[in-house]
C-alpha cells in the first residue's frame, strides 16, 4: 500500500475496526491514525466513485498516471516560490504551524493499489484545501473543512467527524459554527470544481487568487472577533 503494508479484513473485521476507530477518534480527535482507519474502512464506495471521476477528467487521469505525493521531497520547492503564488501560500500555511507534509499515516485497508492511492491523495491534499479555503486548523476550521470534504467526496468519515467535532464545541463555538461556517461550507463544497481531479502541484506557480477563481473557491467568511479558539 501507499507507505505501509496492506491489511486484509473480512466484513466483521472491517466493522470492528470502523467502530473502534470511531470511538477512539471521538475520545481523542488528535489520533490521525484512527481517523484514517475510519475513513478507509467506511469509505470504499466513496473512494470508488472518486476514482471513476478522476478517470474521466484529463487532470485527474494525469494524477492517477503519475501518482504525485505530497511529501517534502516533491513539494519542498513551494517554499522558494514568489509570495503571491498558491505554492508559497501553502508553504506559509505549513510553516506557520510547524506542519510537515510527511506526517500523514499510511493507507492500510484499501483492497487495490489504485484505491489506496486515491485514499492517500484525499488525505494528502487536505492542507491544500486549508490553504485555498483560508480555513484555520482549530476545531471550527477542521469541522468546516470536513463539511466541504463531505460535499466533495461523500465520505462517511467526514460526516462523522463533523458530528464528533461539533459535540465538543462550547456554546459560543457552536453558535459561531452553525451561523457562519456551516452554511458557507455547504455552499463552498458544492460550488467548487471537483477538487479531487486537480493536479495541485502543477499550479504551484500560479497566483493564489487566480486559482481560487479558476476552481470556484470562496474563502471562509470573515466573522466578528469573538475570541473563539
Amino acid at each position: 500500500m501507499i507507505g505501509g503494508g496492506k491489511i486484509r479484513l473480512n466484513r466483521w473485521q472491517q466493522a470492528a475496526v470502523a467502530v473502534g476507530s470511531a470511538v477512539g477518534a471521538l475520545l481523542d480527535p488528535r489520533r490521525a491514525d484512527l481517523i484514517a482507519a475510519l475513513g478507509e474502512t467506511t469509505g470504499k464506495p466513496a473512494f470508488e466513485r472518486v476514482l471513476e471521476r478522476m478517470k474521466k477528467s484529463p487532470e485527474g487521469r494525469a494524477v492517477l498516471l503519475e501518482r504525485p505525493r505530497v511529501i517534502s521531497a516533491q513539494v519542498g520547492h513551494a517554499w522558494d516560490l514568489p509570495a503571491n503564488t498558491f505554492g508559497a501560500a501553502y508553504a506559509r500555511f505549513m510553516g506557520s504551524r510547524n506542519f510537515s507534509p510527511d506526517d500523514r499515516p499510511p493507507v492500510r485497508f484499501m483492497e487495490t493499489e489504485e484505491l489506496a492511492y486515491v485514499a492517500m491523495r484525499a488525505r494528502e491534499v487536505h492542507d491544500f484545501w486549508h490553504t485555498l479555503f483560508a480555513l484555520p486548523t482549530n476545531l471550527i476550521g477542521e469541522s468546516a473543512l470536513k463539511v466541504i470534504e463531505f460535499e466533495q467526496m461523500h465520505l462517511p468519515m467526514c460526516l462523522m467527524s463533523v458530528v464528533g467535532g461539533t459535540a465538543r464545541f462550547t456554546e459560543k463555538q457552536r453558535k459561531l459554527f452553525f451561523q457562519h461556517y456551516f452554511p458557507w461550507a455547504i455552499r463552498a463544497g458544492m460550488q467548487s470544481t471537483d477538487l479531487m481531479c486537480v493536479y495541485y502541484e502543477k499550479h504551484f506557480q500560479e497566483d493564489l487568487e487566480d486559482v481560487r477563481r479558476k476552481w470556484g473557491i470562496t474563502t471562509a467568511p470573515a466573522v466578528p472577533n469573538q475570541n473563539v479558539p
